[in-house]
């Protein structure tokens, strides 16, 4: 059996209010995360303090957007068990996400790994949290350095845009899966 790929945004936007630019990031990677299968985690957004549980999150959003079916991917992942929200990580992130992959064009040095392996990763078993730097500064170096493994998506350096790299990792990691399982 195949381990979950989770794809976690990391709020590099405001961490005090809760913007638009976060809520479209939400509303656009709930249905990508969807449609391959896949759990969506959100780090250090901005919501009031009521709060308190995904589904509670979820209902909330669905009443503020229209984009990806008025929201209402998150609150089915959300009902599925499949998404959760966590505040900023201290020191790591949670290690029942799996082992933590960074997305970014700009690989350390010895931490580089292919889209190929991380699906060979699935492919063993276990599971992976794909993180996502949110705005255009992308993952402090602080988070950068909680990841033990680095993906550059395209292994070529090419910068892309958020949406376009949520949307594209998980297809091509997700395609390389089936194609490990012969599927």
């Amino acid at each position: 059996m195949a381990g979950r790929l989770t794809l976690g945004l990391y709020n590099s936007l405001d961490p005090v209010k809760f913007a638009e630019a976060h809520r479209r990031d939400l509303a656009r990677a709930a249905p990508v995360a969807a449609a391959f299968d896949c759990n969506l985690v959100i780090f250090g957004f901005p919501f009031d303090k009521e709060l308190r549980t995904p589904q509670e999150v979820a209902d909330w959003l669905v009443t503020t957007t229209s984009i990806g079916q008025g929201g209402d991917w998150i609150v089915k992942l959300a009902q599925g068990g499949r998404f959760n929200h966590f505040p900023y990580p201290k020191g790591g992130f949670p290690p029942q996400l799996g082992e933590v992959v960074i997305a970014t064009r700009k690989p350390f040095d010895g931490r580089v790994i292919s889209p190929l392996r991380v699906a060979e990763t699935l492919s063993s078993g276990r599971s992976v949290l794909l993180v996502f730097g949110l705005g255009p500064r992308g993952l402090p170096q602080e988070v950068m350095g909680m990841g033990k493994l680095h993906m550059d998506l395209t292994e070529r350096g090419i910068s892309l845009e958020t949406c376009t790299a949520l949307g594209a990792a998980p297809a091509v990691v997700m395609t390389l899966l089936r194609s490990l399982q012969g599927q």
